[in-house]
């Protein structure tokens, strides 16, 4: 039988004030005569995103959730070009260390999706260059909650610049200067406009990376409709991670939007694909990316719990039968 384990993005429905998510724009630093106190001020939103991520993992351990997706904007302004003296990750030790200890006596997976401007295969140095800045911020961050960062940050192919081949090559050319370290850290999920799973394909075979698939996306956009001629591939691409295979569910907002994610995750649609995978892997981690975040995944269990053909293990997985 085949474990599937569900995971939510970021935020509590549930939970209140909770955000791990604060932020302080520049425009509002500047505002502060004293830069020292300016940066104080950063060091105290990013400790109180810190504390409510803490917050969350413990929602989650009470609700026997796994899988989660932490945020990337645990650390206001952290790239940001006119504070390059700020040495941010000292003051957040202590409470990286905690979110880590903490994850791993729960045996939690934690991983990053960094913002869509992380463009690995762009032609221009500058966002290169930023977008390398940022991946090593998740690498920190990783590093300091004693997580191995290998296979914890997902990223889309990037940029397609009106030649997909072009962008591909692209990305295999800059992915020669990437630090081995942030290079074992990325995985790849195919996307809704840009690059299908074909595409993405061609890449983490190339390079070695892991591919998250992302249903909903494939469904969207494709250049093969039937997906399971390549599921063997995909599991392939897992091969060498120590961390069970991972795949993205949402359902679309509606026919005329298919693209946008819906609040909530349609059983039959998760099943539809589950029913195709059961018994071709061991375990199966799978993300919820709703709008309802954790409530989309109690909503979902509710549902999960009526079928007939699951065995449930506990708040938030199951095996199929």
């Amino acid at each position: 039988m085949t474990i599937v384990r569900l995971g939510y993005v970021a935020m509590s429905m549930e939970l209140k004030n909770a955000s791990p998510s604060k932020t302080m724009t520049f425009s509002a630093f500047q505002k502060i005569a004293d830069r020292e106190a300016a940066i104080r001020k950063l060091e105290r939103i990013a400790l109180t995103n810190l504390e409510n991520t803490l917050r969350l993992l413990r929602h989650n351990a009470f609700n026997e959730i796994h899988f989660y997706r932490l945020t990337s904007r645990i650390i206001p302004l952290a790239n940001h070009e006119e504070i390059p003296d700020w040495d941010y990750m000292k003051p957040l030790k202590e409470k990286l260390r905690e979110i880590g200890d903490f994850a791993d006596e729960h045996q939690m997976r934690l991983d990053f999706h960094p913002d869509h401007f992380v463009v690995l295969n762009s032609p221009e140095t500058t966002v290169l260059k930023n977008s390398l800045k940022t991946l090593k911020m998740h690498y920190f961050l990783l590093k300091g909650m004693k997580i191995n960062p290998t296979h914890r940050c997902v990223l889309h192919v990037g940029g397609n610049y009106n030649d997909t081949e072009q962008a591909l090559e692209g990305f295999i050319e800059n992915w020669m200067d990437i630090p081995r370290g942030i290079q074992k850290m990325i995985i790849l999920e195919n996307d809704d406009t840009s690059f299908t799973l074909n595409d993405t394909l061609y890449l983490c075979e190339k390079l070695g990376i892991p591919l998250v698939f992302d249903y909903h996306h494939h469904l969207a956009h494709h250049q093969n409709p039937n997906w399971q001629e390549n599921w063997e591939r995909i599991v392939t691409t897992w091969k060498d991670s120590t961390l069970p295979i991972k795949m993205h569910i949402s359902s679309p907002k509606s026919e005329s939007e298919f693209r946008h994610h819906s609040d909530y995750v349609d059983v039959d649609m998760f099943f539809r694909f589950l029913n195709e995978i059961k018994g071709t892997v061991n375990e199966i981690h799978c993300m919820i990316e709703a709008k309802k975040k954790d409530e989309a995944l109690f909503s979902l269990m509710k549902d999960i719990r009526q079928r007939n053909d699951v065995e449930v293990i506990d708040g938030s997985s199951f095996y199929l039968k």
